[in-house]
């Protein structure tokens, strides 16, 4: 054989590998065809991040390659620390499974629950949902808006609650900066429990995610069995509070608390409010696939949930169901993740101390 001929098999040769090595991606690519997607909420049916997630379930399934069957599974307990601990030990990375979490399952995080055995630095995040949350009461207190606080003072109030280090951290510190004697009941599964407690009559105060909130607590306001009081607002791009869209008629947390009591809140309870608000609703919800998950897949879920929110009609569909927020997705959600969990050290430090001298949580030193 010619030095030629060697020479054009050898180059033949290196076009093949080329070839192999330009379509390996394609034949790697993630396909979901035929299989079923388990979407773990670690809270009970019917709250706020069940709602959200049974929202997005089915748009995610049209976008995944393969179009696989997404079903929602409820793993609720500890104010979600049980799910987020299976998920962590569990989850195999191969697509099948992911995982939905909320601001409760951020918080004990952030706090340092020994109960927590995940970490978020371990996982992929793949969207990022903003969302606003209202509070109401019984409307037997006669209440309707911030003028009429002095009707709440010095009045205890039953709070269904999931738990002091769970999502319910904000209200009960808005609780504290108002000076309402609300009295939590700890121990609810999901804050869709907490909602059937104040149905009952067994909790005069309650709040609900925008999610579960539009679903679930606007028919009670219909029916003149729930007065809605305030949002929590949300941060514009300044770090100012201002109302929230889905909310627009409600006054935020810090208009009401003005109107209130007169004053324009300060200090480090109010820095700690503020600071766990953010981390609790700036980034409340997201979606993460587990440790060791390849790009491949990792990719596919990012690409599938942008083509999510930039469908046609997808804001009038959210704006009805789980509110008017802006959804991140792919790398542009885990930037606003790593934001979240970045709580001042001091508001962390004053919280940990109140937890313990106002609801008996101990904190391993």
């Amino acid at each position: 054989m010619t030095r030629l001929a060697m020479s054009r098999r050898h180059g033949l040769r290196l076009l093949a590998a080329a070839a192999v090595l330009a379509v390996a991606p394609a034949a790697r690519a993630a396909d979901f065809a035929g299989k079923t997607i388990e979407w773990v909420i670690p809270f009970s049916v019917g709250g706020g991040s069940d709602v959200w997630a049974r929202f997005f379930a089915p748009l995610l399934a049209e976008q995944l390659p393969g179009r696989p069957t997404v079903v929602v599974k409820n793993v609720p307990g500890g104010g979600s620390i049980t799910g987020a601990n299976q998920f962590q030990t569990r989850a195999r990375p191969d697509g099948l499974t992911i995982l939905g979490t909320s601001g409760s399952t951020q918080f004990p995080y952030l706090l340092d629950d020994p109960r927590v055995k995940y970490q978020y630095k371990d996982w992929s995040t793949v969207l990022a949902s903003p969302t606003g949350g209202v509070v109401y009461v019984n409307p037997d207190l006669g209440v309707k808006g911030p003028g009429d606080i002095a009707r709440l003072r010095g009045r205890e109030m039953k709070y269904g609650s999931q738990g002091a280090t769970s999502l319910d951290l904000v209200p009960l510190l808005a609780f504290e900066l108002l000076e309402l004697d609300v009295k939590p009941v700890f121990g609810m599964k999901g804050r869709g429990d907490g909602r059937l407690a104040f149905e009952r009559g067994e909790a005069a105060i309650d709040y609900q995610t925008s999610s579960a909130y539009l679903r679930n607590v606007v028919p009670l306001v219909k029916a003149g069995k729930a007065v809605p009081l305030f949002s929590w607002g949300v941060l514009d791009d300044s770090g100012a509070f201002v109302r929230d869209p889905t909310f627009p008629d409600l006054p935020h947390f810090i208009e009401f608390y003005e109107q209130a009591t007169g004053k324009t809140p300060s200090g480090i309870a109010f820095a700690a409010f503020k600071a766990f608000n953010t981390a609790g609703f700036a980034v409340q919800k997201g979606v993460f696939l587990p440790k060791g998950t390849p790009a491949d897949i990792v990719a596919a879920y990012a690409r599938a949930f942008q083509a999510v929110v930039d469908a046609p009609g997808f804001k009038e569909k959210a704006g009805d169901e789980i509110g008017v927020y802006r959804q991140a997705t792919g790398a542009a959600a885990q930037k606003m993740l790593d934001v979240a969990l970045a709580i001042d050290g001091e508001a962390k430090g004053w919280v940990k101390k109140w937890l313990t001298e106002k609801h008996g949580v101990k904190f391993e030193n």
